[in-house]
């Protein structure tokens, strides 16, 4: 099974066998010498032969932003390192951009794509993006921020958005592809850049294979599907600063004018070292995420696994995500994160829309340690919807809590907590448990409270390692709790 819903199958863009060398265009590989102009010669060169590969040898290649053209194969071999310069002043002058969901022109990311067909990044070679100097920005990029979400507030046009400055402090992407089609990025190593890794924005169809993402940097994010459609990730490896693989769709009032969602997108066979989250979706996430398969990943040392977070304010809608045959080390939060009780973190919203989540798939995954099993937690006003769960097994210090949710079915979930209860039901509808275990002693097997709870449904449940098997608070709704042997 490719994916649960319908997708393209996706393909390796193929390329002109025409090769140019970019020490044929005055590239001197040793650390020092600054060669983008060369790049840009080698690239335009190769896009008027038709495209090809633009092959960047041993060595280590210093340069400021390389910006495609169609049809361009940046090939960097074994051996090699790209080093991009770190003055900021390089990445002048700005494109367009979209920073943290909101369009704007800001400064070029380091590797920018707009507009292209048929483009990728290959090659055994490492990207070094140098982003240490730009890591401070955080600090101080409060200002620009706010200017930049009260511009998108007022509707102001995106080409009167222009930012770039150092006041400002929005630090760019380190590979940024916009608007592109069939895009391949293969084999390659990517070090830290100023801040997100490899952001894919409004682009279709879209591989992405045996890459390796290890960055330290503040919001080194390491791949970001953004408002992108059709895309295999597989066979990759992350230890990042922040999340690891991330599915975004533009920023409140700006994510939904742009109205462009991520959907139909593969993870597979990929495996995490450190970050924030295995795979995440959201915060921005205001122009839906949809159609989303993650199985056969490996998720070791990262904060959360999986991880479904929004706010009110977002709108938009995530549904229709599958996650199957998920294994987990040691992750040092919650294993399963589906919350739209977010906290903010730039920006602070101007409207009270809430996000949606619904129709999340769960099946085989099993989790060593962690420090939460697992969280379902939706707004009192809008309720996350129809989750299932099956054959979950999860060693943890805290249980599952599922809060504000309309629809949950578990079946054969095993949640071994340090600390009881091992399930906590609150103002939750149409919830079943069946088959539900716990493999050490616990006070608590399940506690249930709010006055808005309703058809909680138990069969074929083992409470032998509780003391108390199901606890109801005050507030309770009589009959609404029933119990059956099977």
């Amino acid at each position: 099974m490719y994916a649960p819903f319908e997708m393209p199958t996706i393909k390796r863009p193929t390329f002109p066998k025409n090769t140019m060398d970019i020490r044929d265009f005055g590239a001197v590989g040793d650390g020092k010498t600054v060669n983008t102009e060369a790049f840009a010669r080698a690239i335009a060169a190769c896009a008027r032969q038709g495209g090809g590969r633009v092959l960047v040898p041993e060595g280590i290649w210093l340069t400021g932003p390389i910006h495609f053209k169609s049809k361009i194969d940046l090939h960097v071999s074994q051996g090699a390192e790209l080093r991009f310069s770190d003055t900021f002043s390089d990445y002048l002058p700005v494109v367009f951009t979209r920073w943290e969901g909101l369009e704007c022109y800001n400064y070029s990311p380091l590797i920018y794509a707009k507009d292209c067909e048929n483009i990728a990044i290959t090659g055994a070679g490492m990207l070094n993006g140098q982003g240490e100097k730009w890591w401070a920005w955080k600090k101080i990029q409060k200002h620009g921020a706010t200017r930049l979400y009260k511009m998108a507030c007022d509707e102001v046009a995106v080409k009167e958005r222009v930012l770039g400055t150092e006041k400002d402090a929005l630090r760019p992407s380190f590979i940024e592809f916009i608007n592109c089609k069939n895009v391949l990025v293969e084999e390659i190593t990517i070090g830290s850049g100023p801040m997100w890794t490899l952001h894919q924005l409004y682009c279709d169809r879209v591989l992405i294979r045996k890459v390796n993402i290890i960055t330290r940097g503040i919001n080194n994010d390491g791949l970001i599907i953004d408002s992108t459609r059709n895309v295999l990730i597989e066979d990759c490896f992350f230890d990042t600063g922040d999340d690891c693989v991330v599915l975004k769709s533009g920023l409140n009032e700006d994510g939904w004018r742009v109205g462009k969602p991520t959907e139909k997108v593969v993870v597979r066979n990929c495996m995490t070292k450190e970050g924030h989250g295995g795979v995440t979706i959201g915060s921005e996430m205001s122009g839906d995420v949809r159609d989303i398969f993650v199985h056969d990943c490996e998720f070791n040392g990262t904060n959360n696994g999986i991880r479904v977070k929004s706010m009110r304010g977002r709108g938009g809608v995530v549904e229709n995500v599958w996650v199957q045959d998920v294994k987990m080390g040691r992750i040092s939060r919650a294993a399963l994160t589906f919350s739209t009780f977010y906290g903010l973190s730039t920006l602070v919203p101007s409207t009270k829309t809430p996000p949606i989540f619904r129709n999340f798939h769960l099946k085989n995954v099993a989790c060593d340690y962690a420090s939460r099993a697992m969280k379902i937690i939706g707004l009192p006003e809008q309720p996350l919807e129809n989750f299932t769960l099956e054959n979950i097994t999860i060693n943890s210090h805290w249980g599952m809590e599922c809060t504000n949710v309309n629809g949950v079915t578990m079946t054969g979930v095993e949640i071994s907590p340090k600390k009881s209860p091992v399930m906590f039901v609150k103002n939750s509808q149409e919830v079943t448990i069946k088959e539900a275990s716990c493999k050490d002693k616990v006070d608590t097997f399940l506690k249930i409270e709010g006055k808005k709870t309703e058809n909680v449904r138990l069969s074929g449940n083992d409470y032998s390692k509780a003391t108390h098997k199901i606890v109801l608070g005050k507030t309770v709704p009589p009959n609404s709790v029933k119990t059956t042997s099977r």
